[in-house]
């Protein structure tokens, strides 16, 4: 008989501290803007949006061939129509924006890569040949296997329309979004008539940002927002004789406060370092909002040993909630396990502010719990949601396409920041897994109740700590060992000798003669084995070896 094969588990990844946030973003609402104020806010954006549709034009006919030469003529020719200033925040907009969709082009052709791979190896394999951990196997029926080769072509097909517009540097891009315009082929289903859908794209693509410039009044030069919460803005020249103040700028009514960090961004204005802003319109609220953010020194992050020092919660992050539980410095997990749920549904708004109350939640119980990390997988989903990759699991691929891990990872980190609080990134291998297999279970009492979730949190915190996540066996029972007398799970991994029994230390042990300086088969008794009730005339000293007196 052949022994079966053993599993070969692949390397996991140290764990490490996660870095700070290096930037801030801060929101107000414009309130009490007079007529006029909105008209010229609708003016400034449409001019400013109609500028920035051509530059994105023309830099995307560039493609690869684009320069510093032709940046700086596509500046001069902006500038004649708006400033210098307003002209510099168009163009980094534009090389931000095709950036970003080349980053994305570059992501769909390796997704494109990796399915062809899966299917040619599926297809290559003989109809109802069974997969093993390493490798899938082949398709169940000819009809599947016939639709797979026909989508292979289309993958292939696609591959090579991607790699063409790489080669040639054509991108895709909407101003406004993607999922916008598509919307309007969608109207009924958005619950929008083509009057509110048209409102909604121009003011998608108004263009009302400006860069900030360390050194300069109050940080920006063209959106100045004073200390004391003025708002001015310096017009475009074809839009100068809508002007209320000096040097063609326009003072809104509207006073901001930033009640949130208000008090960091006073600071920054006052001491004319940068700082960005940019306005936008609520269509569907009809509000004004001012958006305030500046790079800061990134935070930095404490040493991972201070980390482990009182403790950490392993969090372990799902597609409704997160699965939280406390363990202290030397892997036991403590109290009962935490849950914060939160509903990914419905707009990006909701879900967001969603993430935010569970994260809030979760932070607040780890500042009473006291400890200084929280442990978190370091998940990316990014190239395992294809169906090539799993098949028929059309639940499981909503299910890790619904997790926005990259946005819960980033919120957790700078919502933690602030509270003072570090995040330890782990490994993902294995840990629903080992942690199901190795906690559930011993964990459960008639009054808790543990999920594989749940088992999966002690995992991740464990492996935060630098422990194993296997859990040492319990002690035999007495009839079986010397009373119970095997150490358990409570003894770290640097004590000597965990795995031994423990040596009783009362006078009957083994080496109790060595000890008394005895070699007596047993011990002399203070009184007479033949008589019952008979005081003894010793007296009894408090010391650890035997009195032979």
């Amino acid at each position: 008989m052949t022994e079966p094969e053993k599993k070969q588990l692949r390397t996991v990844d140290a764990p490490f501290v996660a870095l700070g946030p290096s930037g801030v973003a801060i929101r107000d609402r414009l309130k009490h803007l007079t007529p006029q104020d909105d008209k010229v806010l609708r003016l400034v954006g449409e001019h400013l949006g109609h500028l920035a549709s051509l530059d994105l034009k023309v830099r995307c006919a560039d493609g690869n061939d684009h320069d510093a030469q032709r940046w700086a003529a596509r500046k001069q020719s902006l500038t004649a129509e708006s400033s210098s200033r307003w002209a510099g925040s168009i163009t980094k907009s534009t090389h931000d924006q095709w950036a970003l969709s080349r980053r994305c082009q570059l992501v769909h052709i390796q997704s494109l890569e990796t399915g062809i791979r899966t299917l040619m190896h599926r297809l290559s394999q003989p109809i109802g040949e069974k997969g093993t951990k390493k490798a899938p196997g082949g398709y169940r029926s000819k009809s599947e296997w016939f639709h797979k080769s026909r989508r292979l072509h289309t993958l292939e097909h696609r591959l090579g329309v991607a790699r063409a517009e790489r080669e040639a540097g054509a991108v895709n891009v909407v101003r406004g979004g993607r999922k916008l315009l598509n919307t309007r082929h969608n109207l009924t289903k958005a619950q929008l008539t083509e009057t509110k859908w048209r409102k909604r794209w121009e003011a998608e693509r108004w263009f009302l940002a400006a860069d900030g410039e360390s050194g300069k009044r109050f940080g920006n030069e063209t959106i100045r927002v004073t200390p004391e919460g003025e708002v001015s803005i310096r017009l475009p020249a074809p839009l100068a004789h809508l002007s209320n103040a000096r040097h063609g700028r326009y003072v809104l009514t509207s006073k901001v406060t930033f009640k949130h960090r208000g008090q960091e961004w006073r600071d920054r204005v006052e001491a004319n370092r940068a700082v960005a802003y940019r306005i936008h319109l609520d269509v569907a609220r009809g509000r004004w909002y001012l958006t305030a953010s500046w790079q800061r020194p990134v935070v930095q992050t404490i040493p991972l040993q201070a980390a482990r020092a009182n403790g950490m919660i392993g969090v372990d992050t799902n597609a409704d909630h997160f699965a939280a539980y406390r363990l202290d410095e030397h892997g036991n997990p403590v109290g009962d396990p935490h849950r914060f749920h939160y509903d990914l549904s419905g707009t990006a708004n909701h879900r967001d502010a969603q993430i935010r109350h569970a994260t809030t939640r979760l932070l607040y119980w780890a500042k009473r719990c006291g400890v200084a990390a929280i442990a978190i997988e370091d998940l990316d989903f990014t190239a395992e949601k294809t169906r090539e990759k799993h098949g028929r699991k059309k639940r499981f691929r909503q299910l890790i396409s619904g997790i926005p891990t990259g946005k819960l990872k980033a919120r957790l980190v700078s919502m933690a920041a602030e509270s003072g609080l570090s995040i330890v990134a782990v490994d993902p291998a294995y840990t629903s897994q080992w942690g199901g297999q190795h906690w559930q279970k011993p964990l459960v009492t008639p009054r808790r109740k543990m999920t594989r979730h749940d088992a999966a949190s002690v995992a991740i915190g464990r492996r935060a700590l630098g422990h194993p996540v296997r859990r040492r066996t319990a002690p035999p029972p007495h009839d079986q060992s010397d009373r119970a007398g095997h150490r358990t799970v409570q003894a770290d991994r640097g004590v000597r000798g965990r795995e031994e029994t423990r040596h009783p230390v009362t006078e009957r042990a083994h080496d109790a003669r060595r000890r008394a300086g005895t070699q007596q088969g047993t011990r002399a008794t203070s009184a007479s084995k033949t008589v019952r009730d008979a005081r003894s005339t010793g007296t009894w000293v408090q010391d650890s070896l035997l009195t032979t007196d």
